[in-house]
């Protein structure tokens, strides 16, 4: 929660195959700091449960196909948002999400079901921005297809080492979701950064924690969504001159309609 008793901007945070609620602590925190309400979901069926006590990767792959556990995803997203605190401010909305986290994002801005809509309303309206950490690159439709019911802005961040081990993305290919659609939008690839680097997950061995790029995704995303929510102008110029002060040499940032 920010500091103050006012309304506060609110944003979903969605955790990746295998995360918890206390995963992307370091980008709620920098919210919270910035102003933001972070609401951390746990997507029960795709959450640490399934590598706690006899977990396994046979276990992660499984989940990562499963259908309606993606389709719980997105119900879990919408419920969070039709049952928000009362200092929310409903009319400024985001969702943020790393790995499966980030395809949940995507598709509640509107990335096109395989299989359709399956009665969900998506893309939903109530969402007005979105940041999505290690984006996946759609699958079984044509980009113009896939992408073309994205409307809202969407902060796509990656690395040039970000490969999947599940899903078996490569991290060119991690690109794609941002240069393969029509909506405004930004894309940043933060040199050497892996897929892991952009998740916090304590608990697991602390392999992802205190990541030295952190600080950079948390920076990007609040500006970012300073720029879209807030309508921060000089937020958005900072983010079309490279974002400097916020990445470091050799990273990437592009803005396309913003």
């Amino acid at each position: 929660m920010p500091a103050g008793p006012g309304p506060a901007p609110v944003v979903i945070l969605s955790h990746g195959l295998g995360g918890s609620r206390e995963g992307l602590s370091y980008l709620g925190t920098a919210l919270a700091e910035a102003g933001y309400m972070a609401i951390h979901l746990q997507h029960i069926g795709s959450d640490d449960s399934l590598w706690r006590g006899n977990g396994d990767r046979i276990a992660l792959a499984a989940a990562a196909l499963d259908v309606q556990g993606a389709v719980n995803r997105l119900l879990d997203a919408k419920f969070a948002l039709s049952n928000l605190p009362p200092r929310a401010d409903a009319s400024r909305a985001a969702i943020a999400g790393h790995s499966y986290g980030a395809w949940t994002v995507q598709h509640m801005l509107g990335e096109r079901l395989p299989g359709g809509d399956r009665g969900l309303g998506l893309p939903d309206a109530r969402l007005k921005v979105g940041v999505a950490l290690s984006p996946i690159p759609a699958r079984g439709l044509p980009p113009r297809l896939a992408y073309g019911g994205i409307a809202a802005p969407l902060l796509h961040i990656t690395g040039t080492e970000d490969h999947g081990f599940i899903e078996g993305v490569q991290a060119p290919m991690r690109r794609q979701p941002f240069e393969q659609a029509t909506n405004p939008g930004a894309l940043a690839v933060l040199r050497g950064a892996v897929h892991a680097s952009f998740a916090d997950e304590r608990e697991a061995g602390g392999r992802y924690a205190d990541s030295t790029y952190h600080a950079r995704a948390a920076a990007l995303s609040v500006a970012f969504l300073d720029g879209v929510l807030r309508g921060d102008a000089a937020a958005l110029g900072r983010l079309r001159g490279g974002a400097p002060g916020l990445v470091a040499q050799g990273d990437e940032v592009i803005l396309r309609g913003l």
